[in-house]
């Protein structure tokens, strides 16, 4: 199948299937064989991960639980604006903590457990590689972390969610 162009960019492919490929240019350093390379932009890098061998399927089950509860939760950034009315006590207390439904406050709790039990250090590589959706070398270096350590953190971490959860590794 050929590659189209958008007409936005010539450097972008038109997405289709969750798939929205683009071309870059690799950093010298990175430069192997060649300079240019196509990357799919709406692959989360943990599917980047199970598909080279990286990380188990089990695994990634675990963190699409953790992901979805995240999401559930409504624990990320807003990034339009909220059109539902003001119910009346945010009216009055607008300083107030949130009025959150219970499937939000359960998903909230369930993040929360999941997160404690990965532990600390394991838990902030998880946060931004899962539920933020950064690359392992922007965590890195977000952490202060040597280069290649988030790809072994983020397996321990993977792990304890895998046995917070509760599942089973298939060998």
């Amino acid at each position: 199948m050929p590659r189209r162009a958008s007409a936005a960019s010539p450097d972008i492919a038109a997405p289709t299937e969750n798939r929205l490929l683009a071309t870059r240019i690799l950093a010298t350093p990175d430069i192997v064989d060649r300079a240019r390379v196509t990357v799919n932009l709406a692959e989360s890098p943990l599917a980047w991960l199970v598909r080279r061998g990286h990380v188990s399927p089990v695994q990634l089950l675990a963190s699409e639980r953790l992901r979805a509860d995240f999401h559930h939760a409504q624990l990320g950034p807003r990034v339009t604006m909220r059109w539902d009315p003001l119910p009346a006590a945010a009216r009055h207390n607008a300083g107030g903590p949130p009025d959150l439904s219970g499937g939000q406050i359960a998903a909230k709790r369930r993040f929360e457990a999941a997160v404690a039990a990965c532990g600390p250090g394991l838990s902030d590589i998880a946060w931004r590689v899962i539920c933020q959706g950064e690359g392992l070398e922007a965590a890195e270096r977000a952490l202060g972390w040597p280069v290649r350590a988030g790809k072994l953190v983020l397996q321990l971490a993977l792990d304890r969610l895998v046995s917070h959860y509760g599942m089973q590794i298939s060998e």
